[in-house]
């Protein structure tokens, strides 16, 4: 087992190192900016064309940069728990559940994540590896976070939300930065340089690491999930006339442990779990092309390598190409529309085990869509958005994704918006192609005939702004859910197989909203409510309790954050969150309290103390409490330096 860097060796580390700054420039500091200026962010995730925030027409969260640094998160699906309509679980050190409006116990497969347009679904299970998902969180420019469907513009499994983690360009991150922390549970390294090349092009690299201790048990034992990794990666920008060229990439290389209970039972034998390896890399390679009046087009490719060695269940390699292709109009009258296609293609090979396989265990698949989309305005006030996409893939044929939004600009940065679509979970491998044993006679027979999941959402919303100091958004949905997975019994008798036997439906409200007390003191707030409620559809013969398995979601949850900048130099944010409980299997309900000071001690020098789940005892925030991990009280120390 890997074991984490002594905390000894971290502190002295911290008092020799010159070393980093992740601060921002005042100019990129949202912090500094008037919730009047926030409202004008820019935003692409919503219409895949630039808009203001305060003109989407959707329930759309901006995490920004400044956003990320005062949280004190160190890692991606921590700085996700600062968007009120995602619901964030840690199940152990590298295990994190991320979902949005209910089916945290599916995994996410209902929720498309993206990293600068480059997806990172895996059509293994129709979810995201989050061990697999890291980036120096000082390169984050924003992370668009939108609840609610996005399958029009962004395809199959945008069902209940869409993450659009955007980086910043290599002009924005000029010079070196060097970062080191460590704590109670954590220990980080990384360090940055950028630079220039000819009139308009730039460039950096980066190069982190970092060591995660294990997690315990509520009974005290050690969960055996330490975690360590490390990741390289470049980008360099360009510009020539009316074009943009984008360059990128990453590689990265990492091990876990594999939480208690440690082994599994087959027939009375007790199989150890072994260490999870885990690495892999991409490359990606964006030609945007602007013209006069505002249309752009922009091309896209990129190619993506994961491997995933899983014992004792599977060692997987995937190959995924992508080229996706767009063409934004510029307006023509009333009209602004945008088509796009895209073309995905996967080479999966899987190492099976005796105790599961997908079978065969060499495949390719491939997704190909067209999409098209209309901004009409109606006048001065009312805008309709109308769009539809039909994307193709090997297991269910096409798939007709439409949506339709209303938006009523009812004053100055008051937004009325209303939504009605329909969109899908397309079938993975998981669905289809496992079966346990790996070898016939088998107990789970795949799903032969597994059909897409289908999901009809309808929306209402409104955003605005009362006087210049206070900011709201209050989100309204129903969704209905058809053909859900379920685990059915074969005619036989004899063996199961995988199914669309389940009906469900979600409502619920999102609601947020920030003030801004003074100058220099900002506080936000967050509401969510959720109820779900499923059902077998007539004929099912379900053998997993699936029912009674759905609904692993909060309620309600909660939040409150104050942001006060003490001077010039000194800077103070506390968090407080409530999370509702949780059933089948149940987790208590939990509040939590992190807090973070950070001192600039020069323009180029910062230093921040954060701790985290500060009040109240240990908790668990998923999976059953045999095997649950306790979520502690820790306290982590960061320095950085930029020159």
């Amino acid at each position: 087992m890997a074991k984490p860097w002594p905390e000894s060796v971290v502190w002295i580390a911290l008092a020799l190192l010159p070393a980093t700054a992740c601060a921002d420039s005042v100019q990129d500091n949202l912090s500094n900016m008037s919730l009047e200026e926030l409202s004008n962010v820019r935003i692409t995730s919503v219409s895949r064309r630039e808009e203001r925030l305060a003109d989407a027409a959707a329930a759309v969260f901006v995490i920004s940069a400044d956003d990320i640094r005062r949280s004190g998160a160190q890692s991606l699906p921590e700085a996700l728990r600062l968007a009120p309509n995602l619901q964030v679980s840690q199940a152990y050190s590298s295990g994190y559940v991320i979902s949005a409006r209910g089916f945290a116990n599916n995994d996410g497969n209902k929720l498309l994540v993206l990293i600068d347009g480059r997806s990172v679904y895996t059509p293994l299970f129709s979810g995201v590896f989050w061990d697999a998902q890291d980036l120096p969180l000082d390169d984050i420019e924003r992370i668009e976070v939108i609840s609610g469907p996005g399958g029009t513009l962004w395809g199959t499994n945008a069902v209940n939300g869409v993450i659009n983690v955007i980086t910043k360009p290599a002009s924005a991150t000029q010079g070196g930065a060097l970062a080191l922390g460590g704590g109670t549970l954590r220990a980080d390294a990384g360090a940055r340089y950028g630079g220039r090349f000819g009139e308009d092009g730039a460039w950096r690299l980066y190069a982190k690491s970092f060591r995660v201790k294990h997690t315990e048990t509520a009974s005290g034992d050690v969960a055996d999930d330490a975690w360590h990794q490390s990741q390289v990666g470049f980008r360099a920008d360009w510009r020539q006339a009316r074009d943009q060229f984008t360059l990128q990439g990453d590689a990265y290389r990492g091990r876990h442990g594999q939480p208690k209970p440690g082994n599994i039972s087959l027939t009375g034998v007790n199989v150890p779990l072994g260490n999870v390896v885990l690495g892999g890399g991409n490359l990606m390679a964006r030609w945007t092309r602007n013209f006069d009046g505002g249309g752009n087009l922009s091309v896209q490719a990129y190619y993506d390598r994961t491997e995933r060695d899983l014992p004792p269940f599977f060692n997987e390699n995937l190959d995924t190409v992508s080229l996706q292709a767009q063409y934004a109009m510029a307006p023509i009258g009333r009209h602004a529309p945008t088509f796009g296609a895209e073309y995905r293609r996967s080479k999966d090979s899987l190492e099976n085990s005796a105790i599961i396989g997908f079978l065969p265990a060499d495949d390719s698949k491939s997704w190909t869509s067209l999409y098209a989309q209309d901004e009409i305005a109606l006048s001065s006030v009312w805008k309709l958005t109308l769009g539809a996409r039909v994307e193709r893939n090997d297991y269910t044929g096409n798939e007709f994704l439409p949506n339709a939004r209303l938006a009523w600009q009812v004053a100055d940065d008051h937004l009325l918006w209303a939504a009605v679509s329909r969109t899908v979970r397309a079938p993975s491998r998981l669905d289809v192609e496992v079966f346990f044993p790996s070898k016939p006679p088998f107990i789970l027979a795949g799903g032969p005939g597994f059909r897409s999941e289908v999901a009809r959402f309808f929306e209402l919303g409104y955003r605005g702004r009362l006087g210049q100091d206070f900011s709201y958004s209050v989100n309204l949905y129903r969704a209905l859910y058809d053909d859900l997975h379920t685990q059915e019994l074969a005619p036989s008798r004899t063996s199961v197989f995988f199914g669309n036997g389940m009906k469900g439906s979600t409502r619920g409200l999102e609601a947020w909203a920030s003030w801004q007390v003074q100058k220099d003191w900002r506080l936000s707030a967050a509401f969510t409510a959720l109820h779900e409620h499923f059902w077998l559809k007539p004929g099912s013969i379900d053998t997993a309790a699936s029912v009674s398995r759905m609904g692993h979601d909060p309620r309600h949850t909660a939040t409150l954050r104050s942001s006060w900048q003490i001077g010039d130099d000194r800077e103070f944010d506390v968090a407080l969150r409530h999370v509702g409980k949780l059933t089948s299997p149940d987790v208590p309900a939990y509040r939590a309290l992190d807090m973070r000071f950070g001192w600039r001690i020069q323009p180029t020098l910062e230093l921040s103390l954060t701790g985290t789940n500060l009040i109240g005892p240990d908790h668990g925030e998923f999976t059953p409490i045999e095997t649950r991990s306790v979520i502690k009280r820790a306290v982590y120390l960061g320095l950085s330096k930029r020159f």
